[in-house]
């Protein structure tokens, strides 16, 4: 077994491992079952990913986003290290050679959604790889009581089945206990090992503020806080507005949203991260995976629907140790907005079988069919065909990946991709038998390398035409000769939302929807919005006490930084100012015997006049001065 010491200066260059790291690392090498709780930014794949490195065996990492699959398996590619994922949009050949590829020992990580694990070919192919280790990341999606449930991460326990005697490292960024003690449950985690780490972040300085003038507020937040901000807002329309206001400003911005193309969205994620943008106004599609360790400030234009969210956004500020700020804005109406939003959140019931059912329509699904079907999904086109609301069908498809019979994916961005189907002597036969092709096939080994025999690799067709000096059309029709003789496999770029259907179509009238959970499920998010209306509006406590405290961290002292406890500092500053001025004060008059109001002022005309007379009016008010028959102050000679 290779060191871990080792690999982590091999791969990620680092001399040694953050708290918590190593710990958790020592204890799945030990076979153990381990929950681990790392706040955001603390490195929690770093903990599964170094000792499946060190058991040079594959590692199945469940994660329930494709945005997070992607940027994983490009971060480890760039260090080295063979990883690949499988998600909806892929084609049936692509997901056979991938999961092919993971029995020869291709690669040390597959990530795969919950749902993919339940279909007959990954549980085949399971059987078939030499797995050393399971992790479940953003384990909290497999509770009911998390912010994000994921019905389908409950069939992982069955998954575990297949691999008897490996260890599940299950990591997420924020839970309660409850949720804690679900994942433990859930997951089948006997004697687990529980690591978890404060949840405090000692260099971020929490605020909230009520202000009917939130522009105002951002900009005196811009002025005093230099460097690079994400502004969070709830829709894509209000990126576009307040980004464009930023601009207006003279203040470089842009919008980040899931409406962009890729390339829109590649292209402003890296002017942002390599400092030519200064703020980033987007929706929470923004964030997963990016790794900017120089956030100055984190500001939430809306309020979140619950305090895990809340705490993953913001907690994207001062991952580099620094002083960083996140700011939360709100006025009354966004609390009603909130509470409005749980409305939508579960919708009429009739309503939910009527949308599923016009997708049934749309698609074409015969009832008892289309299980694990997935396909390009236009939310605009189908609310137009079926004369739906946007924002009402929003609300239930996301009502219905809850309850597990759909999965949508917002953010879908995948370049073409190729996969040579031949060998190299017969490629070389082929290019003696088609030598106008010779120049092409050549171009392509020369841009993509050996990989392109063993493993799809992506490739842009506007980079080859530029190359050979030829029109992108022309590419494209090459590629698909290519693929029309079985010498490539080609896949052509993707850039549309994919609806996933997870169980065989239902009658939509004998949908089984669960009543009780749905209840249940409903009452912890008005919960969950309440927490977070607390947390604003709280007039006086410490933001990381309420913070952590919902967290289950009982014993947290005051932070000092955030704007509730400036303002104590500053009143029991104030406070000490006073209790100064007022003895200084007294000792005058008792040394002149008495003295007028005005005279006294003369006497300390370095004081501001509103503090000068609060010491005055406290001397005066418990009588330690009184006022002679002449209107002069004099001490108070009753007092001892």
């Amino acid at each position: 077994m290779t060191d871990i010491h080792e690999i982590l200066r091999k791969y990620w260059g680092h001399p040694t491992f953050r708290p918590g790291q190593e710990d958790a690392i020592r204890s799945v090498l030990a076979g153990n079952d381990t929950l681990l709780l790392l706040p955001t930014g603390g490195g929690k794949s770093v903990c599964y990913q170094v000792p499946a490195l060190a058991m040079g065996k594959l590692c199945i990492v469940v994660s329930p986003l494709i945005a997070l699959m992607k940027d994983q398996v490009d971060q480890l590619k760039k260090r080295g290290i063979r990883a690949a994922a499988i998600y909806s949009g892929m084609s049936d050949r692509e997901i056979d050679i991938t999961l092919d590829n993971c029995i020869y020992g291709q690669y040390s990580f597959l990530y795969v959604s919950p749902e993919r694990l339940t279909t007959d070919l990954m549980i085949a192919r399971t059987k078939k790889m030499r797995v050393g280790l399971l992790a479940v990341d953003e384990a909290h999606c497999i509770s009911q009581w998390g912010y994000d449930f994921r019905s389908s991460y409950l069939k992982i326990t069955d998954f575990r089945s297949l691999l008897p005697g490996v260890p599940v490292i299950a990591v997420t960024a924020s839970a309660t206990q409850e949720v804690r003690t679900d994942i433990l449950d859930k997951l089948s985690m006997k004697n687990a090992r529980v690591f978890t780490r404060t949840f405090a972040r000692d260099n971020l300085s929490y605020s909230a503020f009520r202000t009917e003038a939130k522009e105002t507020r951002l900009m005196t937040i811009l002025k005093k806080v230099p460097g690079s901000i994400i502004v969070y807002t709830r829709t894509r329309k209000r990126t576009e507005q307040i980004a464009s206001w930023l601009a207006d400003q003279k203040i470089s911005a842009l919008a980040y949203h899931a409406g962009l193309s890729a390339e829109g969205r590649a292209r402003r994620q890296q002017s942002w991260i390599t400092g030519d943008t200064r703020v980033m106004v987007a929706t929470n599609a923004f964030g997963m995976g990016i790794d900017k360790p120089d956030v100055r400030a984190v500001v939430h234009w809306d309020l979140p629907s619950s305090l895990e969210a809340y705490y993953q956004e913001a907690g994207r500020a001062g991952r580099d140790g620094k002083k960083a700020y996140a700011v939360a804005l709100y006025h009354e109406q966004d609390f009603t907005i909130l509470r409005k939003e749980l409305e939508h959140k579960f919708p009429d019931l009739d309503f939910v079988r009527r949308v599923y059912q016009a997708l049934a329509n749309y698609f074409h699904i015969p009832t008892g069919s289309g299980h694990m079907a997935t396909y390009d999904f236009n939310l605009d086109q189908f609310c137009a065909t079926f004369g739906f609301f946007r924002t009402d069908v929003f609300y239930t498809l996301k009502f219905l990946e809850q309850e597990g019979f759909i999965l949508l994916n917002e953010i879908f961005d995948r370049p073409s991709q190729i996969k040579l189907l031949v060998d190299k002597l017969a490629l070389y036969d082929f290019q003696l038998r088609h030598i106008n092709f010779d120049p092409f096939i050549k171009r392509l080994l020369r841009f993509y390398g050996g990989e392109i025999f063993t493993d799809y690799v992506p490739i842009s067709e506007s980079a080859l035409a530029k190359s050979l000096h030829c029109p992108e059309n022309d590419i494209y029709k090459g590629l698909e000769f290519l693929a029309s003789r079985n010498i490539i496999s080609y896949e052509r770029k993707k850039d549309m939302p994919q609806m996933q259907f997870l169980t065989p179509r239902y009658d939509a009238s004998q949908l089984p929807l669960n009543f009780d959970s749905i209840k249940k499920r409903r009452d912890k998010n008005t919960a969950k919005i309440e927490a977070v209306v607390h947390y604003a509006s709280h007039p006086a406590q410490c933001r990381s006490i309420m913070l952590l405290e919902y967290f289950d961290e009982k014993e947290a002292g005051y932070c000092n930084i955030c704007d509730h406890c400036v303002e104590r500092k500053k009143a029991q500053q104030s406070e000490s100012e006073l209790a100064a001025l007022s003895d200084r004060i007294r000792e005058f008059v008792n040394e002149s015997g008495s003295a007028s109001p005005g005279e006294l002022k003369q006497y300390f005309p370095e004081t501001d006049l509103a503090v000068f007379s609060s010491a005055l009016n406290y001397l005066i008010k418990n009588e330690i001065l009184v006022y002679d028959k002449s209107g002069c102050l004099q001490p108070n000679q009753i007092t001892p």
